[in-house]
């Protein structure tokens, strides 16, 4: 009689758990979750002023100008990504939530 490893019942009975706690899972939905569109603002890399060579204290002082409303944009196009992906995520919660709701 050959001789048997002792990993080998283990590893099959691992294989039938696996397959049964997959057989017992619900079949994923052919319906999509609910996706928003970002907004062109919000995927639009910032841009930031910068000096040019020789810049004098005008110069200094103009990128400063226009970089302070620069980055003002740039944070209004942050906050409205963030808002964009806050309301997606409560749709697909709400979505998720719709599906796990039992019928009847």
């Amino acid at each position: 009689m050959t001789p048997r490893p002792l990993w080998t019942p283990l590893a099959l009975g691992a294989c039938m758990i696996m397959t049964a706690s997959c057989a017992a899972s619900r079949p994923p939905s052919a319906v999509a979750p609910p996706r928003l569109i970002l907004p062109e603002a919000a995927t639009r890399p910032c841009d930031l002023a910068v000096l040019p060579e020789g810049a004098t204290a005008a110069d200094l002082e103009a990128a400063y100008v226009r970089r302070g409303g620069q980055v003002l944009a740039c944070d209004a196009a942050r906050r409205l990504a963030v808002e964009t992906l806050a309301a997606e995520r409560a749709l697909i919660d709400a979505w998720a939530a719709g599906r796990s709701a039992p019928v009847g």
